[in-house]
């Protein structure tokens, strides 16, 4: 997918909304157990429920890595699923992976080639030795993990001499060959931080967790974040997959998912 595919699948929706698929299978309803692969199971009735109202799937590797070689099948399962039913929707491997040289090369190979995700999220600790590998594929984008909204982010990312680590990272990796292919994920939790930030990155992307759930403001991302071409996309992980974790769990995603994709749409309105 290409940047101008996103952007138009933005225009047609008025919606900024990734679904994240963090599908713990402890949370998932008891009646789904009965099938072979229950997190595939609800991950389908979940993208069913949802895509009409996101223009992006985010699945979170570690709730599949955890399960072993069945919980991989689910994660290639799913991302098949999305790719051959719903191909306009930009899907995230969010595995934040951070390694060098041939492994970081591998590692493409797997979210890029095996896969076919639109995008991966990687750690930039190493260098750009852990990024570059990830810029070689055209239309495929890489994320950069910039300002997060965890608690202990402040132990590195906020520290430097003269200036903090994350902008460092930002600065730095915007000037790499091919940086037109970065997106990076800044915590919604961050917001005030946001307008710093887009005088680094003016054009970029950001991926934004942390809405609803873990408390970030909609309105806040949107008054410091957007851009003309819209700049942003909004995760909800667990605000929408577990708004119920009975029997109507597909039903209340849905809802959860139009209830956001409005309060997007009105927002959007009244800044174009």
């Amino acid at each position: 997918m290409t940047r101008s595919d996103l952007i138009e699948q933005i225009q047609l929706k008025r919606s900024l909304l990734c679904v994240g698929l963090d599908s713990d299978i402890e949370r998932i309803p008891d009646s789904l157990k009965k099938h072979d692969d229950a997190v595939f199971e609800f991950n389908k009735a979940i993208i069913d429920a949802t895509h009409s109202h996101c223009v992006s799937f985010k699945i979170n590797t570690a709730f599949y890595e955890s399960r072993g070689v069945q919980g991989w099948q689910s994660l290639e399962k799913t991302i098949e699923y999305i790719n051959e039913n719903y191909p306009n929707h930009f899907t995230i491997a969010d595995a934040k992976r951070g390694d060098i040289g041939n492994t970081a090369d591998q590692y493409a190979k797997a979210f890029f080639e095996a896969m076919d995700f639109d995008a991966v999220t990687v750690a930039p600790y190493m260098g750009s030795d852990s990024i570059l590998p990830f810029l070689k594929y055209s239309e495929k984008f890489t994320i950069v993990l910039g300002l997060t909204s965890n608690a202990s982010a402040s132990e590195f990312q906020l520290h430097g001499e003269h200036y903090p680590m994350y902008k460092e990272v930002l600065s730095k990796t915007a000037r790499y060959a091919h940086a037109e292919r970065l997106m990076y994920v800044v915590g919604a939790t961050k917001a005030e931080a946001l307008q710093e930030i887009r005088a680094i990155l003016p054009d970029h992307f950001l991926l934004i967790p942390g809405v609803g759930a873990q408390g970030g403001s909609l309105e806040e991302v949107l008054n410091h974040g957007l851009i003309k071409d819209y700049g942003l996309l909004i995760n909800s992980s667990r605000g929408i997959i577990f708004a119920s974790e009975g029997d109507d769990f597909a039903i209340k995603a849905g809802e959860a998912a139009a209830d956001l994709q409005k309060q997007m749409s009105t927002l959007l309105q009244k800044s174009f």
